[in-house]
């Protein structure tokens, strides 16, 4: 579950967790946080291994709404075709479901056939299911 504020950017090289591949999108990613609506911002090493990348961050992390909807997102792949694959997703708020839908995902094109109104939610499930492909045996030639 990653925070509904995170943008992931790029997947971390280096790492900050023992085992990034459990991580929410599965993989540890550096990004910006949308919290502030003024300006996303850089949040940090320790923002980004605490808060960012894990969500729940609502009382923890000085800057995430007081008055936010949701405090994490979370994706599982619910169907996977040859060239699609379908994502659920369900926007969490005190551990419990508060809003879902169903994504599809191009995997020749590496996108998303419909892009959801949040462009946050947009970027986490083309990470989610980028490090899901990557996490896949690669058929031997």
């Amino acid at each position: 579950m990653a925070c509904p504020y995170f943008y992931p950017t790029e997947r971390l090289a280096r790492t900050l967790w023992p085992h990034p591949e459990r991580l929410p999108l599965g993989g540890g990613f550096d990004g910006f946080c949308r919290a502030r609506p003024e300006a996303e911002f850089c949040p940090g090493k320790a923002r980004l291994r605490e808060h960012c990348n894990l969500g729940y961050a609502r009382g923890q992390c000085s800057d995430f709404p007081p008055g936010a909807e949701t405090d994490a997102v979370r994706f599982a792949i619910s169907e996977e075709g040859e060239e699609i694959l379908l994502l659920s997703y369900v926007l969490e708020r005190d551990h419990r479901p508060f809003a879902h839908g169903l994504l599809r995902y191009q995997t020749s094109g590496r996108r998303l056939l419909a892009a959801p109104a949040d462009p946050v939610l947009q970027r986490q499930a083309e990470a989610y299911a980028d490090g899901y492909l990557r996490s896949k045996p690669h058929p031997s030639s």
